[in-house]
């Protein structure tokens, strides 16, 4: 991908978070940004991963929870600065993403975002070669912890429950353990995964959304199975069929060849789990 089109983007998305509480659609953004719609929508999605609709919805919604958590305001003064025309129209927005009434998530005084502000600084050499290079997956070290949280905001989409607080310890102790992988391009995490050798759980995978063609989860997920959890049944849970809030991770999961186990829930959200069996695959 071009450098030119990854500054195009950042320059749009500039443009989308200074005026998040406005009326925002894509003509206005377009005019702003002197493209055509259609070549804005398209670039926008190819590199984000998400229409821009459904980013510019997903980016509300996060600072709307921010506010029901942070702030005093009213949910109708939530719900107008978020562009909803009504609270009941707000509230089931909010509800279908967040699997709780925004009254409810308000209570609960815990705030995760469900899209975090996409930023796209470094320089991404790999992204620039003809021939694909052999990917040098490494155990992760307490000096990628910085590059590798960069990496989670990014990819904040399918990891529905995200509290930095409590995530960096159990991260720091996983990276102690050996049970953190991490894949570079230069200075910039493009793939991290962290796992259980005990359990043989996948606890959390993602991989830069600009090389999302490049394979990374599959070098990760052949990795683990070949060589650090050879001979166990590997699982991961990810969002269930229906859920809203699923940008593709589900999709993604079942392409790279799990299959669908029993339904869950964690931390309170609905998930599923997947199995994927070395012996069925081989």
């Amino acid at each position: 991908m071009p450098n030119e089109s990854i500054e195009n983007i950042a320059s749009v998305i500039a443009y989308i978070e200074a005026h998040l509480t406005e009326k925002l659609d894509l003509d206005r953004v377009a005019g702003a940004v002197h493209f055509s719609k259609y070549h804005l929508h398209r670039m926008f999605t190819r590199t984000v991963g998400l229409t821009m609709h459904d980013y510019l919805q997903r980016r509300r919604l996060t600072e709307s929870a921010k506010l029901l958590v942070f702030s005093k305001k009213s949910i109708l003064d939530i719900a107008m600065l978020a562009g909803y025309e009504s609270q009941q129209a707000f509230t089931n927005a909010f509800t279908s993403m967040y699997k709780m009434p925004p009254s409810k998530y308000r209570e609960n005084e815990k705030f995760y975002p469900l899209q975090l502000e996409f930023h796209l600084e470094g320089s991404f050499p790999m992204l620039h070669l003809k021939d694909q290079v052999p990917w040098n997956i490494e155990f992760a070290t307490e000096e990628d912890i910085p590059r590798w949280m960069e990496l989670v905001r990014l990819v904040v989409d399918g990891f529905p429950w995200l509290n930095e607080e409590e995530y960096i310890p159990v991260l720091k102790e996983k990276i102690r353990t050996r049970q953190a992988l991490i894949l570079k391009d230069g200075d910039t995490a493009v793939g991290v995964m962290l796992f259980s050798c005990e359990t043989g759980s996948i606890d959390f995978m993602g991989s830069h959304p600009l090389y999302r063609n490049k394979g990374i989860p599959k070098a990760l997920l052949y990795k683990v199975m070949n060589e650090l959890l050879k001979g166990k049944e590997i699982s991961i849970t990810t969002y269930r069929e229906g859920d809203k809030a699923d940008t593709g991770q589900r999709r993604e999961i079942k392409g790279l060849g799990f299959a669908e186990a029993e339904l869950l829930t964690e931390y309170g959200y609905p998930t599923q789990r997947f199995v994927w069996k070395e012996d069925s695959h081989e």
